[in-house]
């Protein structure tokens, strides 16, 4: 499968170019958007966020990578969950994603 080489961010089995050499492995975290009220089990709202959430991370794991000397982020692991202020009767989703930083080989 090729690969289009303006591409930063490689999800799960997605891998990077072959020319790439590992850095270090990095996480990120992300808050979606939140709701009133709980989005823990309505299924449309989840999505909606969640979509969200993809979206903010993926703007930081591309900044992330530039602030840190990189040139792809491969990310290995995520993990989604809901969270919920009882102060403010507010949710949203929090991610943590781990990934493995590359450097583009010399050539």
């Amino acid at each position: 499968m090729a690969q289009d080489s303006t591409n930063i961010i490689y999800w799960h089995r997605d891998l990077p170019p072959i020319t790439a050499e590992p850095i270090s492995e990095q996480m990120v975290e992300a808050d979606s958007a939140s709701v009133p009220g709980t989005i823990a089990h309505r299924d449309e709202l989840w999505d909606q966020y969640y979509e969200d959430l993809m979206s903010k991370v993926g703007v930081q794991l591309e900044q992330e990578v530039r602030r840190l000397g990189g040139d792809y982020a491969h990310v290995l692991d995520e993990t989604v969950d809901s969270r919920h202020n009882d102060v403010t009767n507010e949710s949203w989703l929090h991610g943590r994603f781990i990934y493995m930083l590359y450097r583009r080989l010399n050539q």
